[in-house]
């Protein structure tokens, strides 16, 4: 058996060579004769799709709104509006709120991390991603690097603003950043929590509404706003063991120039529960999907 193909270099008279006659045998052996490229890594695997989130960015920049002008209302409403209230006056009550307005804010746009994953979903992106010899893993964590990017410009935005309010931390460059990493790295794992939904709910809108449903008691009820002190035994209770008032207490005080002790410890023990928890599950999700 043989394909003939007909090659336009053209003769003396300028018209086409002869057919050469090509045999479907020496066709395959010159798809088959070099050696299959390596199979990318793990690690490499997930940058690339971690790359590919940041991507999106680039393309539709209209997603950085909820990490710019939206970090920006809710430090100027917060403070201007309960500062003079609880703390005599809004500068004294931005050293207090900011570290834990910091700490909302990021945690809230973590959800977008679930509404990726199932925008993807619906739009057959995912079918294509099995189908690729990569660590299964790969694409999930990718989400979450490229989300981080988002947390980073998230947590300057809101450091910006509170500098030019008056913001002074007396931890000084040193605790800014260790206090940023540790949300960097609780945000991490709280966004396996929102790929769980994306995998496990049908549209984008329901993602949205389920994730509004927990992080709003989450964050509000917390330490955020004022000292646990002045709530009630029962609602203390619960605030005490939030998870994100661990993570806004631990912030807060590296922010101030102080160690956070125990605070540091359930901060990182949250971090370590969500990701030992949610990751197996979303990875079967997404196995079974």
């Amino acid at each position: 058996m043989s394909t003939a193909t007909r090659t336009n270099t053209p003769g003396a008279g300028g018209a086409p060579e002869e057919l050469a006659a090509v045999s479907s045998e020496s066709l395959a052996a010159l798809l088959v004769a070099g050696e299959r490229p390596p199979r990318p890594g793990a690690l490499s695997a997930s940058v690339t799709f971690g790359w590919r989130a940041m991507l999106k960015i680039k393309h539709v920049p209209e997603q950085l709104f909820d990490v710019t002008a939206f970090p920006i209302m809710m430090v100027l409403m917060y403070t201007y509006l309960f500062g003079g209230a609880l703390a005599g006056s809004p500068q004294e009550y931005l050293q207090r709120l900011l570290p834990g307005i910091l700490v909302m804010s990021i945690v809230m746009i973590t959800m977008y991390t679930g509404v990726a994953v199932n925008t993807d979903i619906d739009k057959g992106v995912f079918d294509r991603f099995r189908t690729l010899p990569i660590w299964r893993p790969s694409v999930m964590v990718g989400y979450l690097l490229g989300d981080m990017l988002r947390y980073v410009l998230g947590s300057l935005v809101i450091l910006a603003v509170g500098l030019v309010l008056g913001f002074r931390p007396a931890g000084g460059a040193v605790g800014v950043v260790a206090g940023i990493a540790l949300l960097i790295v609780f945000s991490f794992a709280f966004s396996w929590v929102w790929t769980m939904f994306g995998l496990l709910l049908r549209t984008e809108k329901s993602v949205m509404g389920v994730s509004m449903m927990v992080i709003f008691p989450l964050t509000f009820l917390s330490d955020i706003f004022v000292e646990t002190s002045t709530m009630p035994g029962w609602l203390q209770a619960f605030v005490d063991n939030n998870p994100v008032t661990h993570a806004s207490s631990s912030v807060r005080s590296f922010m101030q120039g102080q160690w956070p002790g125990a605070e540091l410890f359930w901060t990182l023990g949250w971090s370590a529960l969500l990701v030992a928890v949610f990751g197996p599950i979303t990875m079967r999700l997404y196995n079974r999907r």
